[in-house]
């Protein structure tokens, strides 16, 4: 080309980003080789986010090519922008290394006229005589403290250690006009990475959530625009129409889920599993009504044929653990209420369970009496005089939770979840299912920043529930939710009544008219 048109060649390619990646980038693809980034309609959409939007979260399947997109589009940052600083996080040495690897083969295989120059080149950094570098640095609890940069790239941020550390550290360097682009495959619910995307999705931050899908690439699923590509495929032996058939046999279930299909349920190392999780969070229910100032849900009213449990799990009340209960329904293991507070004191929480209990039927009440589970005991057997309090082989009042039975207690939990033993309504409960997690030391526990009191009541619930029906004459009558109860009456019937602290409050007596 002429010098006028090399200066209109580069002009188009500075101002378009699309342009400049599908004509000049090539890429070493895992099957042809070295090729040219011939943008998917997907990828166009992936950049043009990049350009509309300051801060973008992307939720990926596996060899998508969006690593690839972050590379190029910082190649051509560095390239066209004078005095730009671009850091790509990834969650080792050896990721970061190779990224910048990318990188620096497709400035090596550009033409001459859109090379500025290099003027440091390390393993670690690629810096230009635009006076614009690439960073690219292994994550570490320091790495936000010693990173500052215009555009900030998190690769695989749900498998990065302490990212939330590391996004706290960075944010205040980019919140002046900085960008940021967090791309990754999913890895379980509860993590930072899920909770910005799933808070970008209900837009309760900044971040534009980008939603991309294995079935909109051609090399996974058939396109009739690239009959071209599937000629070449074929001839190196690869069937574009049993891809997904070929694949999902592969690869066991769980995996598929993470990989491809870019599902936050089913994936992570949640104690209960991921499918059961899947399942338990398409039966919750939303159709309750609440009591004493929100912090009770209730999906279904006593009804006087059918007796009732009360598990219990204790907190101080003062802002950190959280005191909880559920109440199950004996003859067919269903959650019919449950209570969820940190700011209830133990005599308060007591005086609650005692009223509920009464309410249902004169329900069976277990209560952990560690430490200050005592009081709580304490409280419902000397004050409210409560007369329908488990007590243990030996007479005690309450369940001692060792860390032996523990292990037990919670095992009989997965297994009644499992068996639709017990049927969860409350979404609250299947929050805290989703990050309950085996650690790799083996020990089942609450994700950092969550809570597992919700789950240690179930717990205690299970064990109290099996342990009637293989003790009393309960019949069992229904694991199929709502078949022989129906979920609450309409709020059109409640009556005002006043709740355990002498407030108004709306209860539903409508079965007594019945």
């Amino acid at each position: 080309m002429e010098k006028e048109q090399l200066l209109d060649e580069f002009k188009r390619c500075a101002e378009d980003p699309i342009y400049f990646l599908s004509k000049y980038i090539k890429v070493t693809h895992p099957v042809r080789g070295l090729v040219p980034f011939n943008l998917y309609p997907f990828q166009h959409r992936i950049v043009q986010c990049l350009e509309d939007n300051r801060f973008n979260i992307l939720r990926k399947f596996r060899q998508a090519g969006c690593t690839t997109i972050a590379a190029a589009y910082s190649l051509w940052m560095i390239i066209f922008q004078k005095h730009k600083q671009v850091v790509i996080l990834s969650k080792g040495d050896t990721e970061a290394t190779e990224v910048l690897d990318r990188i620096k083969l497709m400035y090596d295989e550009l033409p001459g006229f859109l090379k500025p120059g290099i003027t440091d080149d390390n393993k670690h950094t690629l810096k230009l005589k635009t006076g614009s570098v690439i960073k690219s640095r292994p994550s570490g609890k320091q790495s936000g403290r010693s990173l500052a940069g215009s555009f900030l790239i998190i690769d695989e941020a749900a498998f990065i250690e302490a990212i939330d550390t590391i996004w706290a550290a960075v944010y205040p360097i980019i919140s002046t006009g900085g960008r940021a682009f967090v791309l990754s495959t999913v890895n379980g619910v509860g993590n930072w990475y899920h909770d910005v995307y799933d808070a970008a999705i209900n837009g309760k931050n900044s971040f534009t959530p980008i939603d991309i899908r294995w079935q909109e690439h051609p090399e996974y699923s058939y396109n009739e625009n690239y009959s071209h590509l599937y000629e070449e495929m074929k001839k190196k032996g690869l069937d574009i129409y049993k891809w997904e058939e070929t694949t999902r046999a592969n690869m066991p279930i769980k995996q598929w889920l993470q990989e491809y299909e870019c599902s936050f349920l089913g994936t992570g190392d949640t104690y209960v599993d991921g499918m059961v999780l899947k399942d338990i969070s398409k039966q919750t229910s939303e159709e309750y009504y609440t009591k004493y100032n929100n912090r009770m849900r209730v999906w279904q009213e006593p009804h006087p044929q059918y007796s009732y449990l009360i598990s219990c799990d204790t907190s101080l009340g003062r802002d950190r653990d959280y005191s909880a209960f559920h109440i199950i329904n004996l003859y067919n293991g269903q959650q019919v209420a449950e209570f969820y507070s940190n700011k209830t004191a133990i005599n308060d929480f007591a005086q609650i369970i005692a009223n509920e209990g009464m309410l249902y039927n004169i329900a069976h009440v277990i209560c952990e009496r560690n430490t200050i589970g005592n009081n709580l005991i304490d409280w419902l057997y000397n004050i409210y005089e409560y007369e329908n309090l488990w007590s243990d082989e030996k007479g005690d009042i309450g369940f001692q939770v060792t860390a032996k039975n523990r292990e037990s207690i919670l095992a009989d939990m997965e297994e009644a979840l499992r068996t639709d033993l017990i049927k969860v309504n409350s979404t609250r409960t299947c929050d805290e299912l989703m990050t309950f997690i085996i650690t790799e030391g083996g020990k089942a526990q609450a994700e950092k920043n969550h809570h597992d009191d919700l789950i240690m009541s179930l717990a205690l619930a299970v064990h109290g529930y099996k342990h009637l029906l293989d003790t009393t004459p309960i019949e069992f009558v229904s694991k199929i939710p709502h078949k022989d109860t129906p979920l609450m009456p309409s709020r059109n019937y409640k009556a005002n009544l006043k709740d355990a602290f002498g407030r108004m409050t709306k209860e539903d007596y409508t079965w007594l008219m019945k």
